[in-house]
């Protein structure tokens, strides 16, 4: 039975939500799922963006011959070959068989790659380029490459008639859909910003320069609404979504504000982590602290691209980083984090503290300050180290303190501009 959502007149919801699905691509918890969006077109010709991921594709190909009402579809169009968008391919081919398949030339090539179908893809492929059109009608759609945000084939789609973006991964959210399709109609800002920014920062994250030259492309068109391939639409509060987005591709922060992580094996660390929060937050530097062994590295790197202010502090291992700390501080250089000020706190017993090697991860990242106070605790906390944990207090404290205002009260005005432009 079909499950499908109205958009505009002639432009259907067909997606399909998975809430059984816990950890997506393998890699990052998603305790309230995923959705995967997908749309079809009902104009003098028909079109499906996109398709959706195998454990669905019964769902989601009924949700489309539902859509469709009985009409054949005349195009399908790709803009991200993954397998969570690219799966039902085979099946969607097979039922309309005359289907021509609108898609970048990279996109041919990994066709031929994940599938094996008996489909002339030579004579039913339109490959489109930068700025490219296709006329179904009423609407004609502009096409945008869009390479690396964050697969190289990627293009985006532009309704030149409803004013509408099909923007691919980029401004997706991890979370099965609750019935509401558009972002306005929940609080996005309270329950799922969050997970708006953790999708971006460990899906997309990494690649904040094919992201800027994404929104300079994006910065001559009227765009009223998005349609990401996951979580909620957007056609309201654009002036947010569109400024979290120029930040994050800036890698700068949102917040000024001291983000701790802490890696304690029998809670000495994790003490002297508690006590530097403390103090911050006497002196009205806001903190967030995290159990790497406990939190998903996924939401730690989200929440490294919120803060302006690092400390780890981590206990030694086998002579070097604990192990979920060193894990951590891998993934936050291959996302490429930069342009924030750090500070460490190491704690060993009999083999040298672990603060060097903590900066030494560091040294290929772009404008990352290290602040000369360390802590350096052998084995458990005594008075002494108060005085440095202190020294530590004033130094993050006079470090945030340089910037009278947020970092996102000053992307006010770049969202406003951005926003004004589109």
């Amino acid at each position: 039975m079909h499950c499908t959502k109205t958009i505009t007149s002639d432009l259907i919801w067909v997606g399909t939500n998975d809430r059984r699905l816990a950890i997506f691509e393998g890699v990052f918890p998603v305790p309230d799922g995923v959705s995967y969006n997908s749309f079809v077109l009902n104009d003098e010709k028909t079109v499906l963006f996109d398709t959706a991921d195998k454990a669905v594709r019964q769902r989601f190909m009924e949700n489309v011959e539902f859509a469709l009402g009985g009409r054949t579809l005349d195009y399908l169009i790709i803009r991200h070959m993954e397998p969570d968008h690219s799966a039902a391919i085979e099946d969607v081919v097979a039922r309309y068989p005359d289907v021509k398949i609108v898609c970048t030339a990279k996109t041919v090539v990994y066709i031929k790659q994940f599938f094996d179908f008996d489909f002339d893809l030579e004579k039913n492929t339109i490959v489109v380029g930068e700025n490219d059109t296709l006329n179904t009608g009423k609407h004609t759609f502009h096409f945008i490459m869009a390479p690396m945000v964050h697969w190289p084939e990627v293009m985006v789609a532009y309704d030149t008639t409803d004013k509408i973006l099909f923007s691919a991964d980029a401004f997706g959210t991890f979370g099965a859909l609750n019935g509401a399709i558009f972002a306005d109609e929940v609080d996005f800002e309270k329950d799922y910003l969050d997970e708006f920014r953790r999708y971006y920062t460990n899906i997309v994250g990494k690649y904040g320069p094919a992201v800027q030259s994404l929104l300079k492309k994006l910065e001559k068109f009227d765009i009223q609404m998005i349609c990401p391939l996951h979580g909620y639409l957007f056609r309201k509060d654009l002036p947010l979504i569109l400024g979290k987005y120029t930040l994050w591709a800036a890698y700068q922060p949102e917040e000024r504000g001291v983000m701790i992580a802490f890696a304690s094996i029998y809670g000495n660390t994790e003490n002297a982590a508690d006590i530097l929060a403390c103090r911050l937050r006497d002196n009205g530097i806001k903190t967030a602290i995290y159990d790497v062994s406990v939190v998903s590295s996924s939401e730690i790197i989200s929440a490294a691209f919120r803060w302006s202010h690092f400390v780890f502090a981590s206990a030694t291992y086998n002579g070097g980083i604990f192990v979920s700390m060193d894990n951590l501080l891998n993934e936050l250089v291959e996302h490429n984090i930069q342009n924030r000020t750090v500070a460490v706190i190491e704690n060993s017993t009999w083999a040298t503290g672990c603060a060097s090697l903590i900066r030494q991860k560091f040294e290929k990242s772009k404008k990352m300050t290290f602040l000369e106070q360390t802590v350096s605790v052998k084995s458990g906390l005594k008075e002494a180290h108060l005085q440095d944990i202190q020294a530590m207090v004033q130094a993050l404290t006079d470090s945030c303190g340089k910037v009278s205002k947020p970092h996102n009260q000053g992307a006010v005005q770049e969202e406003k501009t951005l926003v004004s432009q589109l």
